[in-house]
């Protein structure tokens, strides 16, 4: 018998015309990562300090919450609402667990908890073996890391960037090793490692890697750009596209004296790889290519931008080599890649979607081309468009169309790659944006400002994310470096922000106080809703903040990235709402993460169901990395429950009047008719022959199932389902056996 094809489609009784009318909300939801309640329990006093995850889709009031079980034991007398955390000091042993309860009805438990015994989760991981270059030996030291459910599990796991201790900044001459990426399970199981190759130089400004999952398959990929020479995961050279034939022995790097060990020539590509095995899907080449680099420095007769030591043509490759990444939700609905290259003068952005095996470009921003942003002002000028980028950047939907912008600095790029505004204060090293003044509308932006002497002497600015408007401004006379903000003052309500020698400001340009002794990081580590400053391998609170911070030991741990200190990744990992923190060992042969056993009452849903938070996880490693910041307010005096995000997972559906959407990978579209008494017509392919009827709730849970003869159902009348909203899986019986 041929096998017919499954057939999943949803539907809605009793709530069908309410749901019409929700039906544009539902459309703009993004899809996020699904994942489980990442229940930890850490060694804490005289038992184990308990946390895990309340998701976005959560109800977020006290309708709903949570009991802790150690076995069979249940250990909480009431049901715990206030919080996603509970210190057991009881006897007795026993796997923990959690269960969900909803307006009193208890639902299926968790999986088992994380257990940490010595206050942090360490992960071996193995160094790639040196090597010597032509110039001299070099070795390897774990640098940045990001995180993604790489194999759909429903937890984190780490990608981690090798650099050799002969990195370069893009300034200096000299030969690299290459740069090495490797894939690791919480538990150290090294899923698989990519070599990029001698013709990708090692640097902070040269590998800007992408952990995301792109084409709603619930396992990230990982993205970055290749070149001659990279091997994957599973050890091969590329081969798909352009790759194909490409000679991996030859050797593009520069001899000349001005531009030695550079790659100044050869291919230069773009690769999805996948995140489970670390195997090639798609290279693509690379947009826009190097061309003539004199492209990306200055042009004629116009001062080439500070900072370029002169170099206003760049022949010696600075400019052009200095590469961004992005991820955004472009469509306001699901992620796309954006590599960036280039912001001393000339830049570009280049938007991607990987969707059904295809990267395919969505459009390219390249002020090289000319015309004007929206808001009238030149691309190819250091009074618009160009000269403009920082060291790293945001991105969120800063005008509230549903759509994503990107922050490129002191200039913004709409989500339909036209420039949405420049503020013309040129380039700066730090960028930062959330929302920081609940009072106002929308996010801010909290940028430092180097270029000085083009900008009339604005060393940092505080502007609306949405239009650019400066609200103020901070003097500056040079290179001004560093910069941070965060909610630090317990009990105040908004942001204070700091940099160079200034004060610390809140949004209203008003001096608060002396600044934290350092300006790297920020982190939510402590019992109250203000962040702690970090810096090396430090967290510490401030002023009169409650809590205990972190201090461990440089003989045990080392930051990265030199004079930045900054650690190889901060984000909401597992646990509650607060953040967790992953050094390397200062051996490099482990990474350990942190997390806080500090009890709160305060329950907010995981920050990584934050689409603005999580896509600054993913963009962490760029450059000169920043700490991740919420599109929310999460702060002293914010308004709790928070409103659950717009989000979705694969596989929720969107019910519009009577066209029903099965959301995945690849869409399956049906229409049904709908009768007045609920009963649901099933599709003619299946009319007269039994058939397996299973109905889920939206989260994935077996609801009823069953096997059918009629060509119709009703869902209340023949299983009696409550109202609400379903998803309905019709196999045939035949093949329901064969499996």
């Amino acid at each position: 018998m041929k096998y017919k094809p499954m057939v999943v489609f949803a539907l809605s009784i009793g709530i069908m015309f309410m749901i019409a009318a929700s039906a544009s909300a539902a459309a703009t939801a993004r899809y996020m990562e699904k994942l489980d309640r990442g229940l930890i329990a850490v060694k804490s006093g005289s038992g184990y300090f308990l946390s895990w995850r309340l998701f976005g889709t959560d109800p977020q009031d006290n309708t709903f919450g949570f009991n802790v079980y150690k076995g069979t034991s249940k250990l909480n007398t009431a049901v715990i609402t206030n919080a996603t955390c509970y210190q057991d000091n009881s006897s007795g042993t026993g796997t923990y667990t959690v269960k969900p309860v909803t307006n009193g009805v208890e639902g299926d438990p968790s999986e088992n908890a994380l257990l940490i015994n010595n206050g942090y989760v360490n992960i071996p991981i193995t160094a790639p073996p040196g090597g010597t270059d032509p110039s001299g030996s070099y070795t390897y030291s774990a640098n940045d890391c990001s995180i993604g459910d790489l194999d759909g599990d429903g937890q984190y796991e780490l990608v981690l960037k090798w650099d050799p201790s002969d990195a370069r900044d893009n300034e200096m001459t000299g030969y690299t090793g290459t740069c090495i990426l490797d894939g690791y399970k919480l538990d150290g199981t090294k899923l698989w490692r990519i070599d990029l190759g001698k013709n990708i130089r090692a640097g902070a400004h040269y590998t800007q890697f992408l952990v995301y999952d792109f084409d709603g398959d619930g396992m990230a990929e990982v993205a970055m750009k290749t070149a001659p020479g990279t091997k994957d995961g599973l050890n091969n050279f590329l081969k798909t596209g352009p790759a194909a034939g490409a000679d991996n022995t030859a050797d593009y790097r520069s001899s000349a004296a001005k531009t030695l060990g550079k790659v100044t020539t050869g291919p230069e590509w773009y690769t999805v790889f996948n995140g489970k095995t670390g195997a090639e899907l798609v290279t693509v080449l690379y947009k826009p290519d190097r061309g003539v680099t004199a492209s990306w420095g200055a042009l004629a007769g116009i001062a080439s931008p500070a900072g370029d030591l002169g170099w206003g043509n760049d022949s010696v490759f600075n400019f052009v080599d200095r590469f961004l990444t992005s991820v955004a939700y472009l469509d306001g609905e699901r992620p796309s890649l954006v590599p960036c290259r280039g912001y001393y003068w000339r830049s570009a952005l280049w938007a991607l979607d990987w969707r059904g095996g295809q990267l395919t470009e969505r459009w390219l921003f390249d002020t090289k081309d000319g015309g004007n942003g929206k808001d009238g002002k030149p691309l190819q000028s250091s009074q618009g468009y160009e000269s403009q980028g920082s060291h790293s950047l945001r991105q969120g939907d800063v005008d509230g169309d549903g759509f994503d912008e990107i922050v490129y600095g002191s200039c913004t790029i709409d989500h339909d790659g036209k420039g949405l505004y420049s503020t013309g204060l040129r380039h700066g090293d730090a960028l930062h944006m959330s929302v920081m003044d609940p009072t106002g509308t929308g996010m801010q932006v909290w940028m430092v400002d180097e270029q000085v002497s083009e900008n009339n002497g604005i060393g940092a600015h505080f502007q609306d994310a949405a239009t650019g408007k400066i609200l103020w401004t901070d003097p500056g006379t040079k290179d001004n470096g560093r910069g941070c903000c965060g909610p630090m003052i317990a009990g105040t309500k908004g942001w204070q922000m700091w940099s160079g020698d200034g004060g610390l400001w809140d949004a209203s340009h008003k001096n608060v106080g002396s600044p934290p002794s350092s300006s790297n990081f920020t982190i939510w580590w402590g019992p109250d809703l203000n962040r702690f400053a970090e810096n090396g391998t430090s967290i510490t609170p401030y002023g009169s903040a409650g809590g205990t911070g972190l201090n461990v030991p440089s003989t045990e741990c080392s930051s990265n990235n030199g004079s930045k200190s900054t650690p190889a990744l901060t984000a909401d990992i597992f646990g509650d709402w607060r953040e967790e923190v992953v050094y390397r060992s200062s051996k490099n042969d482990a990474l350990r993460i942190y997390t806080t056993t500090q009890p709160t009452t305060n329950r907010l849903y995981t920050l990584m169901h934050d689409p603005v938070y999580r896509m600054s996880v993913a963009t962490e490693n760029v450059a000169y990395n920043q700490p991740p910041e919420p599109g929310i307010y999460i702060g002293p005096g914010m308004t709790l429950p928070e409103a659950k995000p717009n989000i979705k997972y694969y596989g929720t559906v969107d019910v519009k009047q009577q066209r029903t959407v099965f959301h995945g990978p690849t869409p399956v579209n049906y229409s049904l008719k709908v009768f007045g008494d609920r009963t649901i017509a099933l599709p003619s392919e299946f009319n007269g022959m039994p058939k397996v009827v299973t109905v889920y709730d939206c989260e994935g849970k077996t609801m009823h199932k069953s096997v059918v003869r009629n060509n119709t159902i009703n869902l209340q009348k023949d299983f009696g389902m409550p109202d609400g909203i379903y998803m309905v899986r019709v196999n045939d019986k035949a093949i329901s056996e064969r499996k």
